[in-house]
């Protein structure tokens, strides 16, 4: 006979740019998985069918909006979920923006921009979760990175961002492992979204023929899909991972070189 086991312990989860695509999957995912979830995005009003989705499901979600690359605004959005679902102890660093150009044509504000959602965001919000996770001796961060860390033609600015994502999580695996935090990133291949859909545009390319042409080179056949990658940060999270810390997951299909 089996022993029984204790149900999940039920946290508080901020996920951010979690309004729709990869955000939005990994919001439900936590919440499926019993957590309670701070759901931000640039406007309230972008949160509403995440949060309406949740809540209809069962679970409990709020939505906030914040520009995480604002001090001032991450502090009063983390404040806020604090006292409306409980201590974040659980954070996401997903939110994220696109200004692709080549070098030349790249422009300071292009550059400026994506460094701030991305990097400067994800600082803030985990500067501001990481005190409740001090306090409550207990934490996950996951942040999202990219395959375009390893270099991408067009995205000096998203590359070099994604890439100091994984060195600032190694950094924060250190320094808040004491306080039984762990933090890791995803780092995802192609996955069908509304930014690369974006991308598609961008370059001109039919969205359909440029699925086709990445996942001609992706060894498993097929595209990513934001459940993927929220299957990834479920891992993270749970108790059984907690001995899991400072590691880049390239959720791609196949291996990246």
């Amino acid at each position: 006979m089996t022993e029984a086991q204790d149900p999940p312990v039920q946290r508080t989860a901020i996920v951010t740019g979690s309004g729709r695509g990869i955000g939005a999957a990994i919001a439900a995912r936590l919440a499926a998985d019993g957590h309670r979830v701070g759901v931000i995005d640039l406007r309230e009003e972008d949160t509403a069918e995440t949060v309406e989705a949740i809540n209809n499901s069962g679970g409990k979600a709020v939505g906030v909006g914040a520009d995480v690359a604002d001090a001032g605004a991450v502090e009063a959005a983390v404040a806020r979920i604090a006292d409306e679902l409980g201590a974040p102890t659980i954070l996401v660093n997903n939110a994220g923006i696109l200004r692709d150009n080549l070098l030349f044509k790249m422009s300071d504000s292009d550059w400026d921009a994506v460094m701030g959602v991305h990097l400067r965001g994800a600082f803030l919000m985990s500067r501001a979760v990481q005190a409740h996770q001090v306090q409550e001796k207990w934490g996950r961060i996951v942040n999202l990175s990219s395959t375009s860390a390893l270099g991408n033609r067009g995205q000096a600015n998203y590359a070099a961002a994604k890439a100091g994502l994984q060195g600032f999580t190694k950094t924060l695996a250190i320094e808040l492992g004491r306080y039984n935090v762990t933090v890791n990133a995803i780092a995802p291949g192609f996955i069908e979204t509304d930014m690369t859909r974006a991308t598609a545009e961008r370059v001109g390319v039919p969205f359909d023929d440029f699925v086709k042409h990445a996942v001609a080179e992706i060894p498993v056949g097929r595209a990513g899909t934001p459940a993927d990658i929220a299957a990834a940060a479920s891992f993270f999270i749970r108790e059984e991972a907690s001995f899991v810390s400072g590691q880049v997951l390239y959720v791609a299909g196949g291996p990246r070189a």
